[in-house]
């Protein structure tokens, strides 16, 4: 089948392993999820002729016992998001910050040093434990409830805050060389990059789901 004309978020949702691919390449399948695969490869300097074939190989490959949250009942969706994301951002980001700020005073003097990382951390935290408070005080309620429909509004907020959220993170890509890290590079600052690369990986699939999945289904109505 021909995926170029399909949006990076309709591909990761069809293709839950594309997901893989996609972080590899750096295309933003979850806030930039609207994007077709053509106007993405073409902004990358991709071939997209080349991404088409590798997603044909990955569609051949037999199927992942994974979930199929397409077909799932929203409800469970929910009940997956808040231990598997919601809990785990809250008690990873804390830890995250700590060794930022350690990093930054330690290395203050080397070329390589992330300045300005704590700051960007400690905001994306601050604001993730205000939006995922209101997603389940608010949102995630409307839609076990089965009005997801009459949710249009607060779904708009959510994506809103999903898209700021994805702009730290690519000023935190930018700040860390995409977590590259130094040969110099301390146990602490080699944990630190290597622990925001695993968090920002699971952020990219966490707003993957809600905005690409979760989102437009509860809008279309379907059962909760």
């Amino acid at each position: 089948m021909s995926y170029r004309d399909l949006s990076l978020g309709d591909i990761a949702a069809q293709l839950p392993r594309s997901t893989e691919l996609f972080l590899k390449l750096g295309l933003d399948f979850c806030c930039g999820g609207k994007q077709t695969l053509a106007e993405a490869a073409a902004e990358k300097g991709l071939d997209v002729t080349v991404l088409e074939a590798s997603l044909e190989v990955l569609a051949q490959q037999p199927a992942q016992s994974g979930k199929d949250w397409r077909a799932a009942p929203l409800g469970e969706i929910i009940d997956f998001i808040i231990p598997n994301f919601h809990d785990k951002h809250r008690a990873q980001l804390p830890g995250l910050i700590d060794m930022a700020e350690k990093v930054e005073s330690v290395h203050a003097d080397k070329p390589d040093c992330p300045k300005g990382l704590a700051v960007i951390v400690r905001k994306i935290y601050d604001d993730l434990v205000n939006h995922m408070s209101k997603e389940e005080q608010i949102l995630f309620p409307l839609i076990k409830a089965g009005r997801g429909p009459m949710a249009a509004a607060p779904i708009a907020v959510m994506e809103a805050e999903h898209d700021e959220a994805g702009n730290d993170l690519e000023d935190i890509k930018k700040l860390t060389a995409n977590f590259t890290v130094p040969a110099e590079a301390c146990n602490t600052w080699r944990a630190l990059y290597s622990g925001l690369n695993e968090f920002a990986a699971e952020l990219m699939e966490h707003v993957h789901l809600e905005n690409n999945v979760l989102f437009p289904r509860a809008l279309q109505g379907d059962q909760p």
